[in-house]
């Protein structure tokens, strides 16, 4: 097998993941689009570690350590998305950030920066 089918499919994969995570306002599918991302990574890695024979693997042992990650970014992810729709109702991404900077321009004067004045 050559080793531009796999790519290719990797690039779509990729493609459309980041499409997703530029497009889309519901933080469930930037999650679902950065999961399918890192598969597309997955992907790569298994076919140039078949296409170069490595007698370690390590392409796929790269790629089993990715997974565990993204198992562990998927459920933080995952958490944090249902705290945000618990208190403010949606998880609408845009909204979030607009919800933020009203907050800001509420207030008429920017805030102090608290860390600076810890250190002093």
């Amino acid at each position: 097998m050559h080793l531009a089918y796999p790519a290719v499919l990797a690039v779509l994969l990729f493609c459309t993941g980041l499409y997703g995570v530029l497009a889309r306002r519901n933080a469930i599918l930037v999650l679902m689009s950065v999961e399918l991302m890192l598969n597309a990574v997955n992907l790569n890695l298994v076919a140039f570690d078949v296409w170069l024979r490595d007698t370690l693997h390590a392409g796929q042992a790269l790629t089993l350590f990715t997974i565990a990650i993204a198992a562990a970014e998927i459920g933080i992810g995952l958490a944090i998305v249902l705290l945000v729709y618990r208190n403010r109702g949606s998880s609408d991404i845009d909204r979030l950030r607009d919800l933020a900077e009203r907050a800001d321009a509420a207030d008429g004067e920017p805030q102090p920066d608290t860390t600076a004045e810890a250190a002093a």
